[in-house]
């Protein structure tokens, strides 16, 4: 089947990353708790939250290597087990530095759906469908951001703490599995066919040489780094301010449902203001926003701030996608894509760490601030870069006008 076919796959996939990134959502804050309860401070929360990230930060380019020239839909079921047993076997583990460990395995899980789904979005959407797509691909990341924050919340809290939040793994885990259930028949044969046999692998200082990419990956770097301090700190914040596990579920799932709204309405704002007007005007209002949960806000402040910011922080992973994909040479997609993540791994290991670092010294509300430093300088990325939307759009009108022309030679042909 040629892309922009039939779109069932893309709901199916839609929702069986839901289930998989509710089950992630839910389980990073039930790490963050079930850490503090086993003993863990602010540094060891830093450290098993930059351990998520580790293993995929040197896996990610081979299994983009890999998926350029094969099948992506292998990848999700393997991402799909080490997702859930990373959940559940963080839940029984019995010190910080075992759960930084099973942490690591959730991440690699992560990792794994994450190549196969990008990878099928690209290849199964015509050009011109690429902007849409990916941002209803990311509705399912934001659905299980929605759902999980509070559904771990439910669980956790009380005079057990320990024993709550281990029972919020073990749930994220058999969460996490039932997204078996959407992913059959979810690759068209003909594309993985296509890609059966291995070509020259375009080298990794080309792709990143691609004029587009390297501001791709700054700018979904910056947000998935704010999105993961957000998840795995806000904890921490409420723990200081007194705020119950319960209320910052909620708090992290309407950012969430911010993060949905805005890909709804994703393709009208881009109609409106243009990728590159977009993303530096989100980018600019998220770091201004980051900084200020620095500030000792009433809880009603701090919920009307995170929908703001999720509103914003919404924007730029389908257009960091689509970015990459489109200044990316074709053959190489799937290893630009895997840079991306690299370069998002990167930022879930760095960021973390350094939070835990900045959280020790100068207090918890201080990674926020860091955040806003980040983002501001992606807001400056994306506005000095519009050549690669220019190139992007270009390349699809080209690409348009060139089909139209053949077709009106054949009809004059006829």
């Amino acid at each position: 089947m040629a892309p922009g076919g039939n779109r069932g796959w893309l709901l199916r996939l839609v929702i069986a990353f839901g289930f998989a990134q509710g089950a992630v959502s839910m389980a990073r804050p039930a790490v963050s708790y079930h850490a503090l309860a086993l003993g863990a401070d602010e540094r060891a929360v830093g450290v098993i939250a930059g351990v998520y990230a580790l293993l995929p930060l040197f896996a990610a380019v081979p299994l983009g290597r890999r998926t350029d020239h094969g099948r992506c839909a292998p990848l999700l079921p393997v991402g799909v087990v080490l997702i859930a047993g990373g959940c559940a076997l963080s839940g029984v583990a019995g010190s910080p530095w075992a759960m930084a460990l099973w942490s690591g395995v959730m991440g690699l899980g992560h990792l794994c759906f994450v190549i196969g789904a990008q990878s099928l979005v690209a290849r199964q959407s015509a050009p011109h469908e690429q902007d849409r797509n990916f941002g209803h691909f990311t509705i399912g990341a934001s659905l299980g951001q929605l759902i999980g924050p509070i559904a771990a919340g439910a669980l956790i809290g009380g005079h057990d703490m320990a024993g709550s939040s281990a029972l919020a793994l073990v749930v994220a885990g058999v969460g996490a599995a039932v997204a078996f259930t959407s992913l059959w028949r979810i690759e068209h044969p003909g594309a993985a066919e296509s890609r059966t046999e291995a070509g020259a692998r375009v080298p990794v200082g080309s792709i990143l040489r691609a004029r587009g990419v390297p501001a791709g990956i700054l700018i979904s770097l910056s947000v998935l780094s704010a999105t993961d301090i957000l998840t795995a700190y806000l904890p921490v914040v409420g723990e200081h301010r007194g705020i119950s596990p319960a209320v910052i579920g909620v708090l992290l799932s309407l950012r969430a449902a911010a993060t949905i709204a805005c890909r709804l309405v994703l393709t009208p704002l881009l109609r409106l203001l243009g990728r590159t007007a977009l993303l530096t005007v989100t980018c600019l209002l998220a770091a201004l926003l980051c900084a200020g949960v620095a500030l000792p806000v009433p809880v009603w402040a701090l919920a009307l701030m995170l929908v703001v910011l999720g509103f914003c922080l919404g924007v730029g992973q389908p257009l960091s996608m689509t970015t990459v994909v489109q200044a990316a040479p074709d053959d190489a997609r799937s290893t630009a894509l895997a840079l991306r993540l690299t370069g998002n791994r990167l930022g879930q290991v760095a960021a973390p760490a350094a939070a835990g670092l900045i959280a020790g010294v100068a207090g918890v509300a201080a990674p926020f601030v860091m955040l806003g430093a980040l983002l501001l300088l992606s807001s400056g990325v994306a506005l000095r870069s519009p050549s690669a939307e220019a190139d992007a759009d270009g390349g699809i009108r080209r690409r348009t006008g060139k089909m139209a022309r053949t077709a009106s030679e054949s009809r004059e042909r006829a």
